[in-house]
């Protein structure tokens, strides 16, 4: 539903930002609340441009790895069983491997005892299912297309400016608008952040023989390519591809025809599909690393990619934004079942707590990964080959690591 023009409309929370992150959030903090003895919370999501439609009849180029633990989240939004009636692509194994020696090791959901091992699903699937859910909530108004331009201190929280005529007033102003955030800019949060050199081209592919369901991921001196395998009614010879390479070089490979960028596709991933037979449109994103100092200041957090980024190697983007909201959410439950100003900084540190440790592993870990294996040193890759290959024998930690990576 959408907001009536009025002089100042009263909010517990608005969130900045529609897309997985932010509209998890929404969904999720509307269904926690239905039950307390105040009443649900009343919430506004606020986004600046209307979604893409999800496409039936062609993948999305962009696409998240969703773990177990995420999957749980969204059934807890109520938005899982819509999804899975569409269209995800469950995966069972994954082949990582050196492209510099002999290295590989084998992950595989029956080691562990579980029917996958996660699922890749289109971005535009899961916003659209969520958004869905947001429609039939009562307490949740949902403004599209709108911006914060401006916003100030109150006593009872913070008033906020809409770009359309709207004047807002929330206790919990979340940002979950994207890595740029203009709310991160608005109330100047401090981040460390870097430049890759690097792109990530992202698309669709066909390739010649059916990607039985596994994640491939060949890391190269250059930066890692993966292939994430998408399951259309049953034919699987379609991946998602996500190929890290020097911004010189991407650009290069977005210059070539689709026939040039196959041949030059099939080559960088040794044929391990056979031949790339045909690509949808390609797209490259600029790789940049961003951590904010502080995701929380009085009244206002940071969730997603507008409190981290992470490079892309791992595909756990989506994944540590939805484990923020989580967290987020919990204190915001506790908060309110203490009788507690869920906007205090008491409050908000303590989502902090929880998330800034578990978030700035997975990036030193993906920074680590990074450097490791793009060591052009003859006494590193023949480390990290001999490294591959000695855990691929361990087949207890190596479960315990992919069991961590599923959140199980």
């Amino acid at each position: 539903m959408s907001v009536s023009a009025t002089s100042k409309s009263h909010y517990d929370i608005v969130i900045v930002g529609a897309g997985m992150v932010g509209a998890a959030a929404a969904c999720l903090l509307a269904h926690s609340s239905k039950h307390y003895k105040t009443g649900p919370l009343s919430i506004a999501l606020i986004e600046a441009n209307a979604a893409s439609p999800f496409d039936a009849g062609q993948f999305d180029s962009r696409v998240a790895a969703i773990t177990e633990k995420s999957r749980q989240l969204l059934e807890r939004c109520g938005v899982w069983s819509a999804i899975s009636g569409r269209r995800v692509s469950p995966f069972q194994a994954m082949e990582v491997w050196d492209a510099e020696g002999t290295g590989r090791i084998q992950f595989n959901c029956a080691e562990i005892e579980q029917p996958n091992l996660g699922h890749i699903i289109e971005n535009s699937l899961i916003v659209e299912a969520l958004l869905a859910e947001i429609a039939a909530l009562e307490n949740i108004n949902f403004i599209c297309p709108a911006k914060i331009v401006d916003y100030q201190q109150a006593e009872e929280g913070l008033d906020l400016e809409l770009d359309n005529g709207h004047y807002l007033q929330t206790k919990l102003l979340i940002a979950a608008d994207g890595a740029n955030s203009s709310i991160r800019q608005y109330f100047d949060f401090y981040t460390k952040e870097w430049d890759y050199g690097h792109k990530a081209i992202i698309s669709t592919i066909r390739t010649e023989r059916p990607n039985q369901q596994t994640a491939w991921q060949r890391f190269m001196p250059s930066g890692p390519l993966a292939f994430l395998p998408l399951n259309n009614d049953g034919d699987l010879h379609q991946c998602s591809i996500v190929w890290s390479q020097e911004t010189e070089v991407a650009d290069s490979l977005l210059a070539l025809d689709d026939q040039q960028f196959c041949d030059q596709l099939s080559a960088a991933s040794e044929h391990c599909l056979g031949k790339v037979l045909a690509v949808e449109k390609r797209f490259a994103i600029p790789l940049r690393q961003r951590h904010a100092a502080d995701y929380v200041v009085h009244r206002v957090a940071l969730l997603g990619d507008a409190a981290h980024t992470i490079h892309p190697l791992a595909g756990q983007g989506a994944n540590l934004g939805f484990a923020d909201v989580a967290a987020l959410v919990d204190e915001v439950e506790r908060a309110m079942t203490r009788g507690n100003d869920i906007g205090e900084l008491s409050t908000l540190r303590r989502y902090q707590r929880r998330r800034k440790p578990d978030n700035l592993t997975a990036m030193a870990a993906m920074e680590g990964f990074k450097r490791l294996f793009g060591a052009d040193n003859l006494g590193l890759r023949l480390l990290r080959n001999l490294g591959l290959s000695k855990l691929n024998g361990i087949r207890p930690l190596k479960n315990t690591i992919i069991k961590k990576a599923m959140g199980l």
